[in-house]
């Protein structure tokens, strides 16, 4: 760590507007001052140590991923992929994606072990497929059509880019209903061989159902790092889904996911939930036995939903545990101060400070009406809005959210202290998150404004004394400072091009709630 603030030979600063008429604008460096007069005082501490940052993206959903195939030319896409995941740009270095169908699909819905008429189970997953033709071929089926081809492209950009995978059914012959849409439950401890062996039971068969996942995306050059066992399990949905209480989560996880993957692939995690906060109502530790925890690698949030200290009872539970925000986006409708306070507030600012040190968004990319969408949902907006007739793009409040980590906070950045002043990343005065890297003695801050006008704010490291460095910090908006004594990725985002946007009315989520 380096001492005093005159002792770094690079700093820089940007400003980020909630209404993005400043997108990562550069600011001068601020002097540095003895007093810091009235304005809120943020202290960073690099004594002080919390969880290491794994990195920021979104998720490749085949309906992202059809836009860029699809509605973009080679070299456009390329560019806008670029942009977002060279750590020399956008710096971006994760991705979500479905383990077979989501609800945001440009095709119709399918898993990777479809039966023909009149086959009713496959025990050996015989059928399995997660598409067949050369990725991105015309007549490219499945994962193969639209995926897989982006992701390659991003690999090439970005090697270490971490790939988390959540399904959200079972293959239809594996649930009670018989179907890959609705609220169909796993067929847990039931036999779909001739007699009774383990490997017959349907608990036994999925698991494998994960590693020949993991083994098809190998082949093609795509490392899964990690899996969640289901997205948003007590989620009753009309799209794909199967519904899993907490329990059967811990106790399939623990002794069929876990064993598959150790015998297979046993250094790609699980994290456990995956679900908003509703899920985690109850600590994770009144269900789940120490034993049963060390299968998983953490806790794993959305925040649609539920009251914030809920967020305890999953990342507080147990010591090893890490935690992920795995799924969040915003309207095309959203207001302002709405849309700051979900992105830069409660995810880029509240949970990071609740340990947080992985964040996947939702849809990287949707068109200007919020589509494609299988499930015929629109309103929603992805990390950028790509025109679907031109490729033409714009870059939405998401994408500044996750290039100020990805541009200014090194992955294996360590979070350290720094003063907050928000309880909830929507109330209160100035939030804050700060970073330290011992191996390159990079220093990164983002500061973040709930409210609705401009905040002085004046910023000390612990250990300096008092020199100040002041600073505006916009309405709704942030204020990065990255302080090195290497070179610093000063790069900016390109100018948005023009086109023309459907916004479509929706009801708003509930983030408050009252317990009966």
């Amino acid at each position: 760590m380096t001492g005093f603030l005159n002792e770094y030979a690079h700093e820089y600063w940007t400003r980020t507007s909630g209404d993005l008429t400043d997108r990562r604008t550069p600011i001068a460096t601020p002097v540095i001052e003895s007093d810091h007069g009235a304005a809120e005082t943020v202290i960073i501490d690099p004594t002080r140590r919390y969880q290491y940052w794994e990195g920021a993206g979104a998720a490749i959903t085949d309906s992202s991923a059809s836009l860029f195939m699809q509605s973009m030319t080679a070299e456009q896409r390329h560019a806008i992929l670029t942009e977002m995941f060279d750590p020399e740009q956008g710096g971006f270095s994760s991705v979500r994606i479905s383990i077979g169908a989501c609800d945001f699909s440009s095709q119709k819905y399918y898993s990777y072990d479809d039966l023909p008429e009149g086959v009713v189970a496959d025990a050996g997953l015989n059928y399995f497929s997660i598409g067949e033709g050369e990725p991105g071929a015309p007549d490219a089926t499945k994962d193969l059509k639209n995926v897989i081809p982006v992701l390659q492209e991003i690999v090439a950009i970005n090697p270490a880019v971490k790939v988390m995978a959540s399904p959200w059914s079972a293959p239809a012959w594996m649930k009670t209903s018989n179907r890959l849409d609705g609220a169909g439950r796993l067929r847990l401890g039931e036999f779909v061989g001739n007699g009774y062996r383990y490997q017959d039971t349907i608990d036994y068969v999925y698991a494998q159902y994960f590693v020949k996942f993991i083994a098809a995306y190998a082949k093609y050059g795509i490392r899964i790092t990690s899996v969640t066992m289901q997205n948003e399990p007590s989620n009753g949905c009309p799209w794909p889904i199967t519904v899993w209480t907490p329990e059967e989560l811990a106790k399939w996880g623990s002794e069929y996911l876990r064993p598959a993957l150790d015998r297979t692939f046993p250094d790609v995690e699980i994290y456990f939930g995956d679900d908003s906060l509703r899920f985690y109502q109850r600590p994770v530790s009144e269900y789940m036995t120490p034993a049963q925890a060390n299968a998983f690698a953490g806790a794993a949030f959305h925040t649609y939903s539920g009251l914030p200290e809920w967020i305890h009872n999953g990342a507080r539970q147990f010591p090893q545990w890490k935690a992920a925000m795995t799924e969040r986006r915003c309207m095309l409708d959203e207001t302002v101060d709405e849309a700051s306070h979900v992105m830069f507030g409660e995810i880029g600012t509240w949970l990071v400070r609740n340990g947080i040190g992985l964040i996947n968004l939702w849809n990287m990319a949707l068109d200007e009406q919020g589509f494609p969408s299988w499930a015929g949902t629109s309103g929603r907006r992805g990390v950028i809005t790509i025109d679907s007739s031109t490729g033409k793009v714009k870059r939405n409040l998401e994408y500044f959210m996750l290039r100020n980590y990805g541009q200014d906070v090194k992955v294996g950045s360590q979070r350290v202290f720094s003063t907050n002043r928000t309880p909830d990343g929507r109330h209160g005065g100035l939030g804050s998150v700060a970073f330290v890297n011992d191996a390159t003695g990079d220093l990164a801050a983002i500061l973040y404004n709930p409210t609705g006008e401009d905040i002085e704010a004046a910023v000390a490291i612990n250990g300096e004394g008092a020199r100040w460095q002041k600073v505006t910090v916009p309405a709704y908006g942030t204020v990065t400072l990255h302080k090195s004594n290497g070179p610093i990725n000063e790069s900016q985002a390109p100018a948005d091009d023009e086109f023309e946007i459907t916004y479509t009315p929706h009801p708003a989520d509930d983030h408050d709630e009252t317990l009966f």
